[in-house]
């Protein structure tokens, strides 16, 4: 089985729980990656391990013409439904399903990281997009500047071996994102950072949520539900205000434009 599908079960489990609770909180990162890809009326824009489709919304609202693609089926679904003349297909960004040059603006919110060869996947993004066209990845950035590490370390630890990989944040150091950009024949124009603090009323709602997302929940099938439950519940004492909301910040995510 390849990446893309792996990773699509695993983001199958519950993508309504995930596209209403835990990927709105993504949106300062998505509007400032739209910036940076000069969306507006009239780009025909790609939208590269779309979720749910916030990012997409955000697009359509701007007047672009939006595609979008993701390895979860049930993602996909929920993407078109929200714009419903999109083109929203289920795929594996490493071997995108659309001609040469087709796009003006291609973003990958938080994806890239999923992929099995990084290069290839940002290579075909350069591929899908214009002449002078912009490219967007985005992702965590260093694990200092992200109070959410702390939900990935007591996952980790629960594991009886490091999972494989270089976890979270292998591609947050300064300097590491860029350089597979260059690597893939990218011309970088700039990096920034964006914070997307995250706030839920309750535990209950933190978990629906978080359980959602593929990488809690290959840990849940490892070690099981309550196991995995219950010590992020103990985790997030540290977290909750005297009203029992749970947030949780800064959690920075940094982005790297560029042009072909």
């Amino acid at each position: 089985m390849g990446t893309a599908e792996i990773q699509g079960a695993l983001w199958n489990h519950a993508p309504k729980e995930w596209t209403k609770i835990q990927e709105p909180m993504h949106r300062p990162i998505w509007e400032a990656m739209l910036d940076e890809a000069l969306v507006s009326s009239g780009s025909r824009v790609l939208d590269a391990g779309c979720g749910g489709g916030g990012a997409s919304v955000l697009a359509y609202e701007r007047g672009a013409d939006v595609s979008g693609i993701d390895a979860a089926s049930g993602l996909i679904a929920l993407a078109g439904g929200r714009v419903p003349a999109g083109d929203f297909r289920v795929g594996d960004i490493e071997d995108l399903p659309f001609d040469d040059n087709t796009f003006d603006a291609v973003i990958a919110a938080n994806s890239i990281q999923y992929t099995g060869d990084r290069v290839t996947a940002l290579r075909e993004l350069k591929r899908v997009c214009r002449p002078d066209g912009r490219i967007v990845a985005s992702l965590f950035g260093p694990p200092d500047k992200v109070e959410f590490r702390f939900l990935f370390s007591v996952v980790r630890d629960l594991l009886p071996e490091p999972p494989a990989g270089g976890g979270p944040f292998e591609l947050s150091m300064p300097g590491k994102l860029e350089s597979l950009f260059e690597e893939a024949g990218l011309d970088s124009l700039k990096s920034g950072e964006v914070d997307c603090p995250f706030s839920y009323p309750d535990f209950e709602t933190f978990w629906r949520g978080n359980s959602a997302a593929g990488g809690l929940q290959k840990a849940i099938q490892d070690l099981g539900e309550e196991k995995v439950r219950t010590a992020l519940a103990r985790a997030m004492d540290r977290y909750r205000l005297d009203d029992g909301q749970i947030r949780i910040e800064p959690n920075i995510f940094k982005y790297v434009a560029a042009t072909k």
